[in-house]
């Protein structure tokens, strides 16, 4: 299972450190860095915040753009005989190819976060 936070689109990912009795965390998919931690789920949730906040602030300050966490976009590559199954799939269920992976990738993500 996977311990996941958000606070304004960025994600932190994070886990419990039982010799410092506290939560320790990093906001994912940023070459910033982004360290968030607290000794309850409440606190781990505020300086999530505090610090997405903070990196905000001090971006706006430097006049430099914040690093978005993620664009988006995916460059994916399958074989032929993937690729046309999914489409096959995707046609079958009255999709677009897009519709299906982004579903289908939600639903796994949200199986995954849960289990």
């Amino acid at each position: 299972m996977m311990n996941a936070l958000t606070h304004m689109g960025y994600v932190g990912i994070f886990d419990y450190d039982p010799g410092d009795e506290a939560f320790h965390g990093r906001v994912m998919g940023m070459r910033d860095t982004i360290h968030f931690c607290g000794k309850s789920i409440d606190d781990l949730k505020k300086s999530l915040a505090v610090g997405v906040e903070d990196y905000l602030a001090l971006c706006a300050e430097d006049g430099v753009q914040p690093e978005k966490p993620y664009s988006g976009k995916i460059g994916l590559r399958l074989n032929a005989d993937l690729h046309r199954l999914a489409a096959t799939v995707a046609k079958a269920e009255g999709k677009s190819l897009n519709t299906w992976i982004m579903e289908t990738i939600e639903r796994q993500a949200k199986a995954s976060l849960s289990a």
